[in-house]
């Protein structure tokens, strides 16, 4: 399974977050610099999360971004099921359609690999996977503050 590109921006966006409470709010400029990613798309995962009730954006001065209490506890699986929205690993019902869909073995147990791996990431939350030896990092590359004009 491959996630795609917005969810892997949400959860680098997430720990990102998840280790500035000891500073100013970063920015969502200051998050896309820091975690490498393109302002836009990181502006549409900053959106969807606020939405989704786990990040506050404050603007004006003192404002920026910070992680919510929902966002701190919020299951890793649930979170990714919630970005990457349902669906199958293969799509046996396309535009040309599989000729063996209706006796094939293969969606049931492509189907409960996805199920084992959202299983293995449900336990687990963002303040668990900021633990060092992550979160250290993250604090230390958010401190070199990359230019972000």
């Amino acid at each position: 399974m491959r996630l795609t590109r917005f969810t892997d921006v949400a959860l680098r966006v997430l720990m990102r977050l998840a280790v500035a409470e000891n500073e100013d709010l970063p920015t969502t400029r200051e998050v896309a610099a820091t975690m490498q990613v393109p302002y836009t798309h990181a502006a549409k995962v900053v959106a969807r999360l606020q939405h989704l009730g786990l990040i506050e954006a404050r603007r004006g001065r003192g404002g920026g971004l910070s992680l919510t209490g929902a966002g701190r506890t919020a299951s890793i699986g649930g979170l990714i099921r919630e970005l990457e929205g349902p669906g199958d690993v293969v799509d046996c019902e396309g535009s040309t359609p599989c000729p063996v869909r209706s006796a094939c073995r293969l969606r049931g147990a492509l189907r409960g690999a996805t199920e084992a791996f959202y299983a293995t990431l449900d336990p687990l939350t963002i303040t668990e996977l900021v633990a060092a030896p992550t979160g250290p990092l993250l604090i230390g590359i958010s401190r070199t503050r990359p230019d972000t004009g």
